[in-house]
């Protein structure tokens, strides 16, 4: 079990945004990977009330859990490992326990057996450092839809509130009130 800070700033683009940032910025170089979000939920939304989430997230043959939850401005999230097995079994509805992860879900008040799983969001990501943050771009598709959108995660929140708002600027981009990727992924089930 790993716990971590994410200071993150995001905004929607559209599909020309996307692409020109891809070429004015230096992607040429960065690694397209592709990874895939599944999402868990009790049927009564326990977790999206309380402002937090659970997915477990598959990338290169690697499962990993993670729980966010509110902290000040940021989100604190817990990652635990989940084997491919204890990802089938989640899946189909018969959660592995999971030691530390419990232990986070019980101080929500919220019932590990309650979790259902809801589907997929899969994401096609670059990724790049710039100006000591990490500048990322995603398109990614859920329910029929598809997004692009800017990420930038940095150590600190002013700093990367500066380079956030700079990019969008010197890009000429609007910046847009945007909800992270689970709740994007929930609306589209409504």
């Amino acid at each position: 079990m790993t716990q971590e800070i994410e200071i993150e700033f995001k905004n929607l683009l559209t599909e020309d945004e996307f692409h020109r940032l891809e070429t004015t910025l230096p992607f040429d170089r960065a690694k397209t990977e592709t990874q895939t979000n599944h999402y868990f939920e009790t049927p009564e939304f326990a977790l999206r009330d309380r402002g937090s989430a659970l997915r477990i997230r598959e990338k290169n043959g690697v499962y990993t859990m993670t729980l966010k939850q509110p902290k000040g401005e940021d989100l604190l999230e817990t990652h635990e490992p989940v084997t491919p097995d204890e990802f089938q079994g989640w899946i189909n509805g018969s959660p592995a326990r999971k030691e530390y992860m419990e232990k986070q879900l019980n101080e929500l008040g919220i019932e590990p057996d309650r979790l259902r799983y809801w589907g997929a969001l899969t994401t096609r990501r670059n990724e790049i450092i710039y100006h000591d943050t990490t500048v990322v771009l995603d398109h990614s598709s859920y329910n029929d839809v598809e997004d692009y959108e800017l990420e930038l995660e940095a150590d600190h929140r002013a700093h990367g509130e500066k380079i956030f708002h700079q990019l969008l600027t010197d890009h000429e981009i609007p910046e847009r009130p945007t909800d992270n990727k689970i709740k994007r992924f929930f609306q589209t089930l409504r």
